[in-house]
């Protein structure tokens, strides 16, 4: 059973281009990381997409996915953020 620790929230932004979904999402299913909702758009020529992921079947910890990701925005010249979505959630309640 998936504890709200398991959940992550991915987010990126750059210049659109190609391979971006791919990368991100191929990079996820090599994780054994499950996409539970992806939103994404383009604004002014800007690429923006969110994802909330769970991560409770992955064998790898959340420092190496955030790594993994995190590798790929680099390469491919884009901001990368990868939070837990708990954290995430108390940072915006008030």
């Amino acid at each position: 059973m998936s504890k709200e620790n398991d959940k992550i929230i991915i987010t990126i932004i750059g210049a659109d281009k190609v391979g971006i979904v791919a990368k991100t999402t191929a990079a996820l299913a090599e994780c054994q990381v499950n996409i539970e909702d992806i939103k994404q758009s383009i604004m002014q020529d800007c690429f923006v997409m969110f994802m909330l992921a769970n991560a409770d079947k992955s064998p790898m910890s959340f420092s190496e996915i955030k790594d993994k990701l995190t590798k790929i925005g680099e390469e491919m010249k884009l901001e990368v953020w990868v939070q837990k979505k708990a954290i995430f959630d108390k940072m915006h309640t008030i």
